[in-house]
């Protein structure tokens, strides 16, 4: 009888594996200006191991954010920044990214993504004063898949001062009622547009992106075009959200949105990595527990 653990083993070996062969090479983004902005691609949303469910470790998010060709990511922790602190101090010295010290605030009543922080910003609070928190960080405070669900901790105060909300998340593309939930909470208000993956480790960093306008091609530059409006976000069924001037000029241009040439959207050998991996995970925790 195979014992357990030899599984286990097994098929975190096989997920090692088949995800090596599947990985697509990594290669630089081609620059892109349009109306007179250098345009980054950037995912604000991405969870590393350890300490959130996830398959990557920091130093892989990095990579993989680079195979998908992605100029900017923001790491975030569930109520914690020294993952992320430690992620921008790798990609600092790797010429990775750039990449926001951030934190997903993860509250029962609103979800917030501080980013462009220095230290965590408690959730034992109103969404209004997490924002306030954030702001004094010089950070910018983004609703993270404003759902339903969390409307009610987003009050008066808390709109009045949120910078930016996530319009575009996976969940779009599982359920229509979440999208037109997404979509409502980002008419509330004209607030910055931002797509955004929430990695966790079966999609992929990017898979929902947003096209972010900058002056300059820095940590500072970017924090100031989210706070400026400068962004745009394209869903799979031709949808633009964002600066309706940037959009026009996107559209003369052409190049906007890129094509997904990833291949990680179509690949079975990354899915079936990924599957195998959690899966190895699962039963290797479950095997120490008992």
């Amino acid at each position: 009888m195979i014992r357990p653990g030899w599984v286990a083993a097994g098929l975190l070996a096989t997920a090692i594996a088949v995800g090596t062969l599947s990985n697509p090479p990594i290669r630089k983004r081609a620059l892109m200006q349009i109306g007179g902005y250098q345009v980054l691609a950037a995912d604000f949303h991405i969870h590393t191991y350890p300490l959130n469910w996830t398959t990557l470790a920091p130093w892989d998010v990095l990579l993989e954010s680079q195979r998908q060709h992605l100029d900017v990511v923001a790491v975030v922790g569930h109520n914690h920044v020294w993952v992320s602190q430690w992620a921008h101090w790798l990609s600092e010295r790797s010429a990775g990214p750039i990449v926001l010290v951030s934190e997903e605030i993860a509250s029962p009543r609103y979800h917030i993504i501080a980013a462009g922080i220095k230290e965590n910003v408690s959730w034992q609070q109103p969404a209004a004063a997490a924002i306030a928190e954030v702001h004094r960080q010089g950070g910018v405070a983004i609703a993270a898949h404003p759902e339903a669900e969390y409307w009610a901790g987003f009050d008066a105060a808390a709109m009045r001062e949120l910078d930016a909300a996530e319009v575009l998340h996976p969940d779009a593309y599982f359920s229509k009622k979440l999208y037109a939930e997404m979509r409502r909470f980002y008419q509330r208000k004209r607030v910055t547009a931002i797509g955004s993956s929430d990695f966790h480790g079966l999609q992929y960093p990017g898979i929902c992106r947003t096209y972010v306008f900058v002056r300059e091609r820095s940590e500072a530059g970017v924090l100031e075009a989210l706070r400026a409006g400068r962004t745009i976000v394209y869903d799979r069924d031709g949808r633009s959200y964002g600066d309706p001037v940037l959009i026009a000029s996107a559209a003369h241009d052409g190049r906007l949105p890129e094509p997904d040439d990833s291949g990680m959207g179509a690949n079975p050998l990354a899915l079936f990595s990924k599957i195998a991996g959690l899966a190895g995970l699962a039963m290797a925790l479950s095997l120490r527990s008992r």
